[in-house]
């Protein structure tokens, strides 16, 4: 599938902000599984940029403007092909995955800070799970539909600063929150885990040229002998309609956009995610 993702960001302040320092993880990821045909970042005011790759592989576009301005906007155009396979069976075993070769290498998605760590109740039911499941590929299947089940999906009801356990206890929040559940959920019985976001088209059947209002979203992976992506939000594997853009032990790493700025206050800001079937 061929997908063209439009994510416009806007700022609108309240006065002059005199010199603004950014950094904007909107760059779709080239891997085996989708190829980025065509990727533009355009900013206005035009600013000087630079762009690099971060720690865990994503293209990252430093930008900066020191002109006077009272708004700016941000918009990433990308075109992908997207052809993911289906995934395979679990394979790893526990004994595998306590070995150091697994445990030392991917030491930093073992990490639990408090974004992720999950609550005693949450933990001791992932235990369990854990402690009936004859492969940890199968423990982390169950990990997410156990999240899906007892969290709803409920916009609003959390925002980026909200902790997996704030989620857990209020039974809501987005998929950002359930990804950080399971990310924590999965560390704690010895999973490597780590999040991923990007987009999906909303159609389970897109349509060729039809244009339809998307958003930011965010899956998990874990490591079974090879990352294995799975959806929690929608309990699925993601496939073709997915698009994904940074990878990062938790929503820090992945920002799509953040930065600092001085002079006024920010009034007002937008997102906006149009993504439309090419092919």
């Amino acid at each position: 599938m061929q997908l063209r993702v439009v994510h416009t960001t806007g700022f609108e302040y309240d006065g002059k902000a005199v010199a603004s320092y950014n950094q904007a993880r909107l760059t779709p990821l080239s891997t085996p599984e989708q190829i980025v045909v065509h990727h533009r970042l355009e900013v206005s005011p035009k600013p000087w940029t630079y762009s690099y790759r971060d720690y865990f592989g994503t293209e990252v576009t430093f930008f900066e403007v020191l002109d006077p301005h009272d708004s700016m906007r941000v918009t990433a155009t990308s075109t992908v092909v997207v052809n993911r396979p289906v995934a395979a069976p679990p394979a790893l075993s526990w004994s595998s995955l306590a070995e150091r070769e697994v445990a030392d290498r991917w030491t930093e998605y073992l990490m639990l800070p408090d974004l992720v760590l999950p609550p005693a109740d949450f933990a001791a039911e992932v235990r369990a799970i854990a402690d009936s499941a004859a492969l940890p590929g199968e423990a982390a299947r169950a990990v997410c539909e156990l999240v899906n089940r007892e969290v709803s999906y409920l916009p609003g009801s959390t925002d980026v600063r909200t902790h997996a356990s704030q989620a857990w206890e209020q039974r809501a929040g987005i998929s950002q929150d359930m990804v950080h559940l399971v990310i924590g959920a999965l560390r704690t019985i010895g999973i490597p885990a780590r999040y991923v976001s990007g987009y999906f088209h909303p159609s389970v059947d897109p349509v060729v040229g039809e244009t339809l209002t998307g958003e930011s979203h965010a899956w998990v992976e874990w490591w079974d002998d090879g990352w294995k992506p799975f959806d929690p939000t929608n309990v699925t594997e993601p496939h073709d309609s997915y698009v994904a853009v940074a990878t990062g032990r938790d929503y820090t790493d992945v920002k799509p956009l953040s930065g600092i700025y001085s002079g006024a206050q920010t009034s007002r800001m937008f997102v906006s995610v149009d993504i439309t079937r090419l092919a």
